[in-house]
């Protein structure tokens, strides 16, 4: 049998004793919020460590589109995420880079979900077509990529994220009334608003969509001919050097 780490053994015990609580709930007030908005956390926490509980709650996250639902969903479990990497750093049983990569693994996927979200509701509004339902971002033509630290998995507990949302006007099924490029906008700018909207339960990441090509002059999604051409004639040096950090995120993973 594989014997227990005695640092986590420790943790979980202390956790489920309450002197980390009393610590918590002495010393931080962003943390005594989330313990008393989350006390099933606390539990899983106290009964499976830090790393069952993080992967759980990643677990939980499932399509849906319904918005609202959706927007709730995520921020409630970005709150939980917050609470795991908190009461993880603070009992040291995660390093800060276990902190980051945590904080930066969830916000990849609460930037797919939310754009699962909206494409599942573009194809029953009859918007788009998708090859698979089951699978909306297959062959969406949607890209999404993350920025700065985000895309080198160093998010902090405040940071907000940088996206850059690039589209493939011929492999994108538009359906509906409009054009395809409004759509994508459109898309882009819900998928924001989704993410660092403040509602009841607080918000997700605040998010920014300057990092794109020329954002003074260009829409906030582009087009991946556009983005090209930029980068090869106008592009500056640190634009270029961003994209060391980039990864994509969501969307259409095979463009």
């Amino acid at each position: 049998m594989e014997q227990a780490d005695p640092k986590l053994a420790a943790f979980m015990s202390e956790v489920a004793a309450s002197p980390m609580l009393a610590a918590l709930f002495g010393n931080s007030p962003f943390l005594s919020m989330l313990a008393r908005f989350e006390p099933a956390t606390l539990r899983d926490l106290a009964e499976n460590g830090p790393d069952a509980a993080f992967e759980a709650i990643l677990a939980g996250l499932a399509d849906d589109s319904d918005r609202d639902r959706m927007m709730r969903c995520l921020r409630i479990a970005k709150r939980r995420v917050a609470l795991v990497a908190g009461m993880a750093e603070i009992g040291r049983i995660w390093t800060i880079e276990q902190s980051t990569l945590a904080l930066s693994r969830f916000a990849g996927a609460a930037v797919r979900f939310a754009l699962r979200c909206l494409l599942l509701r573009a194809n029953q509004r009859g918007e788009i077509g998708l090859a698979d339902p089951a699978d909306p971002e297959a062959g969406c033509g949607l890209v999404v990529l993350g920025m700065g630290k985000l895309g080198a998995f160093e998010l902090n507990y405040s940071s907000d994220i940088d996206l850059i949302v690039f589209y493939d006007p011929a492999a994108i099924s538009y359906t509906g009334s409009g054009g395809v490029s409004e759509w994508a906008n459109a898309a882009t700018k819900d998928l924001a608003r989704m993410l660092e909207t403040r509602t009841v339960d607080g918000y997700v990441f605040r998010t920014d969509l300057r990092l794109r090509p020329d954002p003074g002059a260009m829409p906030v999604a582009v087009t991946i001919a556009a983005a090209e051409a930029y980068y090869e004639a106008m592009g500056q040096t640190w634009e270029r050097a961003a994209m060391i950090k980039a990864r994509a995120l969501a969307g259409d993973a095979a463009a």
